[in-house]
């Protein structure tokens, strides 16, 4: 930095639109009060409406609600972050580090909210391409020659998604199955299987079409999966906690194919 201004400009001051807490008076959240406009709300609600400034109908609170249940709150701790909280429970650590640390490695390349963001982006592009009338198909085929796959499209070590169906019904119940980036998200599977791509539609594609078609914006889709893994890991730490500390998944030496450097003793 050059100067000071920028700095100078924020001494003492901190010019938002977002809320700020008047302590033993009220809160004001967004323009709302948070104990009189805001008394009755749901959470996702307020949620939503902190990272987006906007208020949804309870229809579309109703799907966002989904888009978490239904995609993400598996108790599995085999599933990679889940796995985190289970090993901070089994070492005694506290709910807070556990999940905290859980959440921070769903930030990963191949899997949670960088493939989840990667799979808006291309949907968004897509979408708009069609839209102006263009053949998506050099546009798949340009991303898997670039990437060697399409975020939101295929899964590990299976093809199917079990998640699809459930999620697709809901949204169909809610009156949500017809929107323009979900049918662009469905096109660009048409066109997989039409290239012989053994690449199905997953549900991050889904959920990022649906996110899309009710107007959150990159950034706001972002903050809004943040906590969405949060169902799942809870019960995992829970359980490990529950159990005697050290026992998670432990594993025999002799069970180990090793292939380095042979035993040695120490003189």
């Amino acid at each position: 930095m050059s100067s000071p201004d920028k700095l100078l400009k924020y001494e003492d001051s901190w010019p938002t639109d977002k809320g700020l807490a008047f302590a033993g008076q009220r809160v004001v959240y967004r323009g709302a009060d948070l104990f009189s406009d805001l008394l009755n709300v749901r959470w996702m609600t307020l949620f939503l409406l902190g990272i987006t400034g906007r208020r949804f109908t309870d229809r579309q609170i109703d799907l966002f609600e989904s888009l978490w249940s239904l995609s993400t709150s598996y108790p599995d701790p085999r599933i990679w972050n889940n796995r985190v909280a289970a090993l901070a429970g089994t070492c005694r650590s506290t709910g807070a580090l556990g999940l905290s640390s859980a959440i921070a490695v769903s930030e990963a390349r191949i899997y949670g909210f960088q493939p989840i963001i990667r799979a808006y982006d291309f949907i968004v592009q897509a979408n708009r391409m069609r839209l102006q009338g263009e053949d998506l198909t050099l546009l798949v085929l340009q991303e898997l020659k670039r990437n060697r796959t399409i975020a939101g499209y295929a899964r590990p070590r299976i093809n199917a998604d079990e998640r699809i169906e459930p999620l697709g019904k809901r949204a169909d119940a809610l009156g949500f199955g017809g929107g323009e980036h979900l049918e662009t998200a469905r096109e660009i599977e048409r066109i997989l299987i039409a290239q012989r791509y053994r690449l199905r539609m997953n549900v991050a594609a889904m959920a990022a079409a649906l996110a899309a078609d009710q107007g959150l914006s990159r950034n706001e889709y972002y903050q809004f999966v943040l906590p969405c893994f949060i169902a799942g890991m809870s019960p995992c730490f829970m359980d490990a906690d529950d159990k005697p500390a050290g026992v998670f998944m432990p594993l025999r030496c002799d069970r180990i194919q090793y292939s380095g450097s042979p035993r040695r003793r120490w003189r």
